[in-house]
């Protein structure tokens, strides 16, 4: 899988910082103005963090998108991989967005990396009233190895529920340009020093743990209740979209998927960075998906 720390910046958002520590001593979270970024912790480790947009024009609680950032479970960061636009599009629709941090690799394991990205969904659920989230609209979106985790929480229903959640609490999962969804067939397909490497640091040699790691495989159900999977015209993402695809269909998922224009790593890069532009092809076509299943 290709992975980047885009360089582009949330330039319109001024920043406040909270953390959930103080929310459960009491103090209460702050009511941001729209379009002000709340920068919340999720967890007691440092990289468990997230910054957090309230929809425009909310008339009561609104749905939650929350993004996951990739970088090759080792690297980036919610504040330079997310894209300037997809926050100020999100809210702009109505939805509250969230972008998290996560601990990395070697620090932590692909397991804990999910595990991150389930805690910071619970958090925000925990504290819907005071965000002024619906609880039971929530979707998971992620690019390149968020992407695959998003994807992992989605399937695998032991991340949920060690959060004291449950797939029926997840309303869709969108990975965008994801190539890690069957670990094993990425690695022998793709096999050179760059791919062994990188995959070997997140995902080590043992096969089980390769099968476990490996959303294709862990596609039976239950899995959360709808997928939209993204991917531009690289060959290995094709592939591995189209396999979980089939694999969400068998387990009797709802599942779409939709091709974009783009190659190599510039494409790549694009389909993340250009995620919220309106006049991105991919932008509404996640809108018309979103409106289905926030429906």
């Amino acid at each position: 899988m290709y992975f980047v720390a885009l360089a582009s910046s949330l330039l319109f958002a001024s920043s406040l910082t909270l953390t959930f520590a103080d929310a459960a001593a009491g103090s209460e979270i702050a009511r941001a103005a729209e379009g002000e970024k709340q920068t919340l912790g999720y967890g007691s480790d440092r990289a468990q963090s997230l910054d957090f947009w309230r929809a425009d024009k909310a008339r009561g609680p609104a749905p939650l998108v929350l993004f996951v950032h990739g970088g090759g479970w080792t690297r980036g960061s919610k504040d330079n991989a997310t894209g300037r636009d997809k926050a100020p599009h999100y809210t702009a629709e109505g939805y509250n967005f969230a972008s998290i941090n996560y601990r990395l690799v070697p620090d932590a394991t692909v397991e804990q990396e999910a595990q991150d990205v389930a805690d910071a969904v619970a958090s925000l659920v925990k504290r819907a009233d005071a965000l002024g989230i619906d609880r039971h609209r929530i979707v998971l979106m992620g690019h390149s190895a968020g992407a695959h985790l998003v994807a992992l929480v989605g399937t695998d229903p032991r991340y949920l529920r060690a959060a004291g959640l449950s797939e029926s609490d997840i309303a869709g999962i969108v990975p965008i340009d994801g190539a890690a969804y069957d670990v094993a067939a990425q690695m022998q397909a793709h096999a050179g020093p760059w791919i062994s490497t990188m995959y070997g640091n997140a995902f080590g040699t043992d096969p089980a743990r390769q099968r476990a790691l490996s959303p294709t495989l862990q596609a039976a159900a239950p899995n959360a209740p709808a997928f939209l999977i993204l991917h531009v015209q690289r060959p290995d993402g094709i592939e591995q979209s189209e396999a979980l695809a089939a694999a969400l269909r068998k387990g009797g998922t709802p599942v779409e998927i939709e091709g974009f224009p783009g190659t190599g790593l510039r494409g790549h890069m694009t389909i993340n960075r250009r995620l919220g532009d309106p006049d991105y092809a991919a932008t509404g076509v996640v809108d018309a998906w979103l409106k289905k299943v926030f429906a």
